[in-house]
């Protein structure tokens, strides 16, 4: 069974974008170059578009560590549910080397926003915080895929990802400050 994520991906072509665009096959051939490229650009400018609204929410939020972790979880969410064309997009490329490593990156580069932006509040050595920013990202998936399916309001994803955050920087909590 296909889901329905991915036959709304399957249906933006390379030809279909040039006609919604009203530009010739070609232009659109030489820029994107193949489907995959397409939907690649597409996943980068949704994580642009992502980690700008991030960036701005945490530049307004006050200068508490609840408030900043209150604020990444919100973001987090709001790309969840805001943009099903992100979901989708992964599963379309699903298996594509290309996209594998370009996933990993602009995970990797939203781990580093989430540890600068806690920095501050924590004691935690950089490396022990940047991986609890991995394993808070890890809930957050899974966290999302419930509020997706409907088993989760987006209130209670938020609340459960910003106590998780707050409770992994506490110092020393397990005992990894080495």
């Amino acid at each position: 069974m296909i889901s329905t994520e991915c036959s709304t991906t399957d249906s933006l072509t390379l030809v279909s974008l040039a006609e919604a665009a009203g530009v010739s096959r070609p232009v659109v051939y030489d820029h994107f170059g193949t489907r995959p490229g397409l939907l690649i650009a597409l996943y980068r400018r949704l994580d642009e578009r992502h980690r700008a609204a991030a960036e701005a929410a945490l530049r307004d939020a006050p200068a508490v560590p609840r408030e900043i972790a209150r604020v990444l979880s919100a973001a987090y969410f709001a790309c969840a549910t805001d943009m099903p064309e992100w979901t989708a997009i992964s599963a379309a490329l699903k298996g594509n080397q290309e996209m594998e490593a370009i996933e990993r990156e602009l995970l990797d580069g939203y781990t580093d926003l989430m540890a600068r932006a806690l920095r501050p509040y924590t004691e935690l050595t950089q490396e022990a915080l940047r991986l609890r920013c991995v394993g808070v990202l890890g809930a957050a998936e899974a966290i999302a895929a419930e509020l997706n399916r409907g088993r989760a309001t987006a209130a209670a994803a938020i609340a459960a990802l910003t106590d998780l955050t707050v409770d992994g920087i506490a110092a020393g909590s397990l005992g990894d400050q080495n």
